[in-house]
């Protein structure tokens, strides 16, 4: 199992049309991809410009598939283009 955790900081003005690309790409993702067991969109309600993506894989073959989808590289440019700031992405792996 593999948890990815992308954290997103906003441009000013971008969140609707950034949230409408994002929530698309979640619903592409969720009905497509056995491999990924979460895909989830969060907002900071602390820091309204933060988002991040919470999302788990069943192992490295899905998330490495997840990337290489049509829809997830087809979502990039729009979703860029409403970055202030360039993605924290990490990965984690489970504690047992």
């Amino acid at each position: 199992m593999i948890g990815v955790i992308a954290t997103l900081k906003i441009a000013a003005g971008k969140d609707a049309e950034f949230e409408e690309a994002a929530k698309a790409l979640v619903a592409k993702v969720n009905a497509n991809e056995p491999g990924c067991l979460m895909y989830e969109l969060y907002r900071s309600p602390k820091l309204p410009d933060t988002y991040v993506f919470m999302e788990k894989y069943r192992d490295k073959a899905a998330l490495d598939a997840h990337g290489q989808t049509e829809y997830f590289l087809a979502a990039q440019p729009v979703l860029g283009a409403c970055l202030a700031a360039k993605p924290d992405i990490q990965s984690f792996v489970p504690v047992s």
